[in-house]
């Protein structure tokens, strides 16, 4: 028997709200080892469901198992922060009070939010790739980058905030999130490009043309540069840096970085040393041709700064989330329009180098289609 895929797949991460309703009502689940004794073993005989039931010609490529399971979990996500914020109730009580109390805080309900809906969608539509024998290594790309960004923002937050002395042996049910996102970056990045659709003779042409020609590029390197400068101070601001316009700006317009949770604190050190250098890359690669590893790198950092944003910027208005430390009304048009501007500059640097890859191909020879059109 075989697993229709998008069916099978959606049915399968629907069972998330009987399952959970279930546990819920077992008066055993009261202790946090049989919490994450159990949560092991239903992620285990997921995965054994999803192999046997999907043994067939999806079996070639191991994603499809993964992205299947962590359909499931992405609903049982979307069920955490729809009971926290009161929308529905009786589902995932016994886990937040021993499981992970720590996704009863603003920022971890965002980020159950955002892998209920928007990793959801992105498992699903690989699937169906998967099936169909498409290519998906772009949705995968961005997949990445966003499920890396709020692992490495949760996981230390969780240790270094209020909550480290809340952390309990479920905590150890994020290992996976750890370690298959990487075995599953290693296969994405050595899956074939797609073939642009250029001859040699227009990449040559674009590659000659001169910055001012390129007023896109101009344009996109502008807004890495502001973009740079608004990381590194923001990363300034949660060191404590004593200038006053850190002081100003964190009781002013970003409180939330004062929240003793830490999510946002490590969020900013994060930005700091990880998305500041890629956008200085970034400029690079817009000012020099031919570098190939831009377009892949930008789809990554696009998902990481998409998934971050949502997060930060729902956290810092969400009522969970203590008064004093939450975005001053007066300030929210300022606030938005920052941050939502600083998540669009890196999608756009993703969609140019899609649309136009002739400036990020390798040089070829002139006269001869070193890069053929894609059949």
């Amino acid at each position: 028997m075989q697993l229709p895929a998008v069916p099978g797949a959606v049915g399968l991460s629907l069972a998330a709200f009987p399952v959970s309703y279930a546990l819920n009502c077992i008066a055993a689940l009261a202790h946090p080892v049989a919490i994450a004794v159990t949560g092991a073993l239903v992620l285990l005989v997921l995965f054994c469901m999803v192999y046997l039931l999907g043994e067939g010609s999806h079996s070639q490529d191991p994603l499809f198992y993964v992205f299947t399971v962590f359909s499931f979990t992405s609903v049982i996500d979307l069920i955490i922060s729809l009971e926290e914020d009161g929308y529905i109730s009786g589902f995932m009580e016994f886990y937040m009070k021993e499981g992970e109390p720590y996704l009863r805080t603003a920022y971890g309900i965002m980020i159950c939010y955002w892998d209920g809906i928007v990793h959801y969608l992105l498992y699903l539509a690989m699937i169906v790739a998967i099936t169909q024998r498409k290519n998906y290594r772009t949705l995968g790309l961005y997949w990445l980058g966003s499920l890396m960004m709020s692992i490495v923002v949760f996981l230390p937050g969780n240790m270094l905030g209020k909550y480290s002395s809340e952390i309990r042996p479920s905590f150890l049910l994020n290992v996976p999130y750890i370690l298959i996102p990487i075995w599953a970056g290693m296969r994405l990045f050595s899956q074939p490009k797609p073939l642009p659709c250029c001859t040699a003779e227009k990449v040559a042409a674009e590659q000659q043309r001169s910055l001012y020609q390129r007023p896109l590029d101009l344009g996109l390197i502008l807004f890495l540069l502001v973009a740079a400068t608004f990381t590194f101070f923001r990363g300034l601001v949660v060191l404590d840096c004593p200038s006053d316009s850190c002081f100003d700006y964190i009781y002013q317009y970003e409180p939330y970085l004062r929240d003793p949770v830490a999510y946002p604190k490590v969020q900013m050190l994060v930005y700091m040393f990880y998305v500041l250098p890629f956008f200085c890359l970034g400029i690079y690669g817009l000012l020099r041709p031919g570098c190939t590893w831009l377009p892949d790198w930008a789809l990554v950092f696009a998902g990481a700064v998409a998934q971050a944003q949502f997060s930060h910027m729902g956290s810092s208005l969400h009522h969970r989330t203590p008064y004093p430390y939450r975005t001053p009304e007066e300030v929210w048009w300022v606030f938005l329009l920052t941050n939502v501007l600083y998540a669009l500059g890196p999608h756009l640097l993703a969609y140019h180098c899609l649309r136009s890859p002739g400036f990020f191909q390798p040089a070829a020879p002139t006269g001869q289609d070193g890069i053929k059109k894609h059949q």
